[in-house]
């Protein structure tokens, strides 16, 4: 038996977005945002009154500190004791700084994104931002795959939409479910994902393999026959810009005009209830709902559920399992896509640089992972279990 199941790996880093904790920080986080793009500081402030009504501070770091401690417990109960970092994109602790300083005691990271599902707002990017981060050092990072498909990820989600189902009381039985995530440009999304993906691309394919995962397992135990849709929010850009769509909003009223008696909504896109959450879901469709007089009910998301947390460590050990060049069996829900470790170069491309380099990569910085199926089209060792 392998004294560290976790090596070759030496540490661990959760990387996440980052957001404002008050309201000074507010319109430079939104500067580190938006950096390159020339948005005018007073088009931020504007933007920015979505953070102000809630005192400045976004929920997204709080959500981040409750998961590493989630993260923390689970490993040490299973006897796993290397150390758990954090860096954020757009604000402290920033990722570029948290490496130089786990760069100066270690030398192979894994990390653990907190998007998902792939695209290249919710994948590459933040590869593009690792591979900043470790010039000048020798520390290697890799990750763990996308893990949306995961039981254990679904499983988190299955539990809260029974949660608000049961919240709606004699309007349950009947009530549709509407899962939502971050709109994105169809650009994005149409090149998002591992082939072989539809002309939707692998963004909107992945979401609606959890949808109906979560959907099938709900009528499984309510003994109902629920429908559910897929809807996007947080719409952002020109208006000449194609977005994903439906919106929420728009599609709520479309619901009700067609005589849907009720509704869940199932915010699959996002792991914690952050700014999109609580703004778009739990305040502005809350109220397109009440408008309509929709009776409405928002899932909790899978922040630090028992099922989630245990799958993100059981995705660790799979992913160093891979790196010490062993074929590790890969759980995914039935009818769902596989991610992979090291994403191929056309997945989710810059668009606006395409020769931008990025970590995690085959045939990249980082090199291919060793042991992994060399095509995309190849599931290597995958396990798609009868049952949650």
């Amino acid at each position: 038996m392998i004294e560290n199941p976790l090596a070759p790996y030496d540490a661990l880093l959760l990387v996440s977005f980052g957001g404002p904790e008050q309201p000074e920080d507010v319109v430079p986080f939104l500067e580190n945002v938006t950096r390159g793009r020339g948005i005018p500081r007073e088009r931020l402030v504007e933007v920015g009154q979505h953070y102000f009504r809630f005192g400045g501070r976004s929920p997204i770091n709080d959500q981040c500190r409750e998961l590493l401690a989630a993260l923390r417990s689970e490993l040490d109960r299973r006897g796993l004791d290397l150390p758990l970092h954090w860096g954020n994109r757009n604000w402290d602790p920033y990722l570029d700084v948290e490496v130089q300083a786990l760069a100066a005691r270690h030398r192979r990271v894994l990390a653990v994104l907190t998007s998902a599902y792939p695209s290249y707002s919710s994948c590459r990017q933040y590869r593009e931002n690792l591979h900043d981060a470790v010039q000048g050092t020798e520390v290697e990072i890799d990750k763990i795959r996308h893990y949306s498909d995961h039981p254990g990820f679904v499983a988190a989600s299955v539990d809260a939409t029974l949660a608000a189902l049961d919240s709606l009381g004699g309007d349950a039985d009947r009530a549709r479910l509407v899962f939502v995530t971050h709109s994105i440009p169809t650009a994005m999304a149409q090149s998002s994902g591992p082939r072989p993906r539809s002309e939707n691309g692998g963004y909107v394919d992945w979401h609606l393999a959890v949808a109906a995962a979560v959907t099938a397992e709900v009528n499984a135990r309510r003994g109902r026959e629920h429908g559910f849709d897929l809807a996007f929010c947080s719409r952002s850009g020109p208006p000449s810009q194609p977005w994903t769509e439906p919106d929420v909003n728009d599609h709520l009223t479309a619901l009700h005009a067609e005589g849907v008696p009720a509704v869940v909504v199932v915010p699959i896109g996002f792991i914690s209830d952050h700014m999109e959450v609580i703004y778009d879901l739990d305040t502005e469709a809350a109220d397109t709902a009440r408008g309509l007089g929709l009776p409405f009910a928002r899932a909790a998301t899978a922040g630090t559920h028992p099922a989630f947390v245990s799958g993100l460590i059981d995705l660790m050990l799979e992913r160093a399992a891979a790196a010490r060049g062993e074929q590790p069996e890969r759980l995914v829900v039935d009818d769902a896509p596989v991610g992979w470790y090291d994403c191929q170069p056309d997945c989710c491309p810059n668009l606006r640089d395409r020769e931008r380099p990025a970590l995690c990569q085959v045939g990249g910085p980082a090199g291919a992972s060793p042991g992994l199926p060399e095509s995309p089209g190849r599931e290597g060792n995958v396990t798609r279990p009868a049952a949650l």
